[in-house]
């Protein structure tokens, strides 16, 4: 177990905020696209039921220590079935589209009557502002009650422009598991167990599964269900054609709104009486807007928020400003880039600023205290400035204190930006938006992991206002809610030269994708992290990048990359004369021996580790590093050196309050205490450990603790209190866990009756 791995997320505590971050996304005009920030929806609101309750039984990481005299009682998974229900909220003034609906009613009938309960597959294709996803999401609510198992939901962003993050395949199906409430430590490893996994929780079952923005076929088909009852519709600018040949799916074709249709969308907001006043004016509007939902929904804001403006005079002044474009461009966009530059060019001056700015920021969305460092302004002076874009309906505010774009309106604002602000405003206003989550990320990582070793921060530049966490809860929740805008504050900071900043934001980043169970986007940043501090020359940050890589490639079973990037981290530490960075290389590479089941080896570095933690003076260190030659004692069959090692280890712990030390310290001390044959005293120890360790909620090692007290209770002669633990800590892990082939091994030799060993999980 990795005792030493130096920072204890409890997962309970970071359901409100993820929940606050991603799971509501309001599509306030029928011309929105869902919002960017949906995408980081699906991947946390699967977590909300399940680590609610167990946030209810996690103790502050650093409360009380537990009564050790108490047994508490052994975890048994929750029977209740988990109904997602992600669809976005219902889309407001949605108009027309009574052909498309009925079609979209008619292809589900008609597959259901043609294959029986066989999966459908429908896609919806059109330009971008044409509505497909308020289409969607409207065709899905009226539909939901025919998907009693549930509606599940992801923006694919297949086609939002550089620099803003793009959900993956991989992440929109951990989303789907953390929505049917799967805890993270349950999660396989492998994209295609995921995958696998994924499609077993839809067996049997009726569900609805929206997915919207896809920028292709090969992004949609991991997440197509592999059973009847299921429904799937899918968006996107294209027409997905191999979809309709290979898995039959029916294409809708979305064209523009009818005259009549964009004239309902525009009674619906301003209502029948101001239309019918002013008839010509609402023709003249229709045509500039060219009967695009977004670009209609734009000007309706304009005229709702302007009640005593006449629509003839909106008409002329749409009509002046493409007369404008068109003199400077035969672009054909012309007809949509009017009305957002008319609408643009209503705004003050700071507020106009601001949108441009909001152009260049690297995430899908945006609170108000990073668009403040943004612009380098007071949050108090920002606040209203967003006001004003939201009424205007340039940005939607799709959950509280979170804003995005459509698409669209941000390639604008990225144009407008290269267009009137000077290459250094823009680089000024970019940096300024990278210190702002370098600086928080920062310190919310010190808050998560207090003995972690310091980097050194220049500090942030003038106007930059970084946030600030009372806790590690509140710490963890602000990295679950800005999740992936930091993985693409990373990539572009790599990619305009801001080197410092991509490998600095990626070393913060570490705790928490670590212990969130983010393999692939640990490695991700790693390599990143890598590449920058090569081009800087910047041996020590190097050093660093190989070291956590070594945690990474560990964790993914790529073994030889993991020991390549240890050696090149341990030869880039000695040369710098890096004692602790050293001291923590050895000690992710006794975590690599551990797992390769090479002991001596693991001892070796075990060993050397607490020579060079020794030398640093860091206390809580050097227990990590005797705890761990005390476990590699253990494995090696000298169980007394074990005892030794532990008991010192513990001491340390205990004087420091470390309860997540203790817990991998009574755990060694059970081992050992097995293997001399005192089991009532191994069994007390595993007890300690798993008070502990539910205190702190810590799954993944409450399961390996499980596994060893069946041993434990088995060499005890005690075969049911062995079938018992067993169980429950397959009922805990993923089911490619590294161990859950050998409790099953157990199991079976204990020749329990078929179907007796109570694993829920598919395999």
């Amino acid at each position: 177990m990795a005792g030493w791995a130096r920072s204890g997320l409890p997962a309970g505590v970071s359901t409100a905020l993820a929940f606050l971050a991603g799971a509501f996304t309001n599509v306030f005009t029928q011309g929105w696209s869902l919002p960017v920030g949906a995408g980081l929806a699906v991947l946390v609101v699967g977590w909300v039921g399940w680590e609610m309750r167990q946030a209810a039984r996690a103790a502050d990481d650093r409360g009380p220590e537990p009564d050790p005299g108490t047994t508490p009682p052994d975890p048994t998974p929750s029977g209740a079935a988990v109904v997602p229900r992600q669809l976005p909220a219902a889309v407001r003034h949605f108009a027309g589209r009574s052909t498309e609906l009925a079609t979209l009613t008619r292809q589900l009938r008609q597959s259901r009557a043609d294959h029986g309960d066989a999966m459908a597959v429908s896609t919806i294709a059109g330009t971008a502002g044409i509505g497909k996803t308020a289409l969607a999401v409207h065709w899905a609510h009226q539909a939901a009650d025919d998907f009693p198992d549930g509606q599940l939901y992801v923006n694919l962003r297949g086609f939002e422009p550089a620099g803003a993050a793009m959900t993956t395949t991989a992440e929109a199906l951990r989303g789907f598991l953390d929505a049917f409430e799967v805890p993270p430590h349950r999660i396989p490893d492998s994209l295609d167990a995921q995958a696998a996994l994924y499609r077993s929780l839809l067996a049997g079952k009726r569900a609805l599964v929206v997915l919207d923005n896809a920028r292709d076929a090969d992004q949609v088909r991991p997440l197509l269900p592999g059973t009847v009852g299921c429904v799937v519709l899918v968006t996107s600018r294209n027409r997905l054609s191999s979809l309709v040949t290979v898995e039959g799916a029916h294409p809708l074709i979305l064209d523009l709104l009818t005259p009549d249709e964009a004239r309902e969308l525009l009674a619906r907001r301003l209502g029948t009486e101001r239309l019918a006043a002013e008839p010509e004016a609402v023709t003249e509007i229709i045509r500039h807007c060219a009967r695009l939902p977004v670009a209609l929904a734009v000007v309706a804001a304009r005229a709702a928020t302007n009640p005593t403006f006449t629509l003839t005079v909106l008409a002329a002044q749409l009509r002046e400003t493409r007369d404008r474009l068109d003199a400077l461009t035969d672009d054909d966009t012309n007809d949509v880039r009017s009305v957002f530059s008319w609408s643009y060019r209503s705004l003050t001056p700071e507020t106009a600023r601001l949108f441009r700015l909001l152009g260049l920021h690297p995430g899908p969305d945006i609170t108000a205290p990073a668009a403040a460092s943004l612009a380098g302004l007071p949050l108090a002076r920002v606040r209203p400035l967003l006001a004003e874009l939201v009424r205007a309906n340039l940005v939607v505010e799709h959950v509280p204190r979170r804003y995005t774009f459509h698409d669209l309106l941000r390639a604008y604002a990225n144009e407008q930006a290269y267009a009137v602000d000077s290459d250094d405003e823009r680089r000024a206003a970019l940096r300024r938006s990278l210190d702002h989550y370098l600086h928080t990320a920062y310190a919310a990582a010190h808050l998560l992991d207090r003995y972690r070793d310091p980097i050194t921060l220049p500090a942030p530049r003038p106007g930059v206002t970084p946030e600030s966490s009372a806790d590690h809860r509140q710490a963890l929740a602000w990295f679950t809610a800005e999740h992936q805008v930091l993985l693409a504050a990373v990539d572009v900071a790599a990619a305009t030269g801001s080197e410092n900043h991509a490998w600095q934001l990626a070393w913060a980043l570490d705790n928490f994708l670590w212990f969130g169970g983010h393999w692939p986007e640990l490695a991700e940043v790693g390599r990143t992290a890598l590449d920058a501090a090569r081009r800087l020359a910047d041996r020590p940050a190097e050093a660093r990048a190989h070291q956590n890589l070594v945690h990474a490639y560990t964790r993914l079973g790529r073994y030889d990359e993991a020991e390549r990037h240890g050696r090149q981290a341990l030869t880039l530490h000695r040369q710098g004369d890096n004692l602790a960075g050293q001291a923590h290389t050895h000690m992710f590479l006794t975590k690599l021996r551990t797992r390769q089941g090479r002991h001596a080896e693991a001892l070796d570095h075990a060993r050397q580790a607490l020579h060079l933690y020794t030398e640093v003076g860091e206390e809580i260190w050097q227990a990590d590093a005797l705890n761990a030659v005390g476990g590699q004692h253990g494995k090696l069959g000298e169980p007394e050196q074990a005892l030794d090692f532990c008991q010192r280890a513990l001491a340390i712990y205990q004087r420091h309050d470390d309860r997540r030390g203790q817990v991998w310290t009574w755990e060694n001390l059970g081992f050992a205490h097995h293997h001399l044959g005192d089991h009532p005293a191994a069994v007390a120890c595993y007890h300690r450990a798993l008070d502990l360790c539910r205190s702190l909620d810590y799954p993944d090692s409450e399961a390996e603790l499980l596994a060893q007290l069946g041993d434990t209770r088995q060499a005890a002669g005690d075969l049911d209190a062995a079938r018992d633990s067993w169980n429950q800590a397959l009922a805990i892990i993923a089911p490619d866990h590294v161990d859950a082939d050998g409790i099953r091994g157990k199991l079976r030799n204990l020749q329990v009756p078929t179907g007796a060993v109570d694993d829920p999980r598919p395999r």
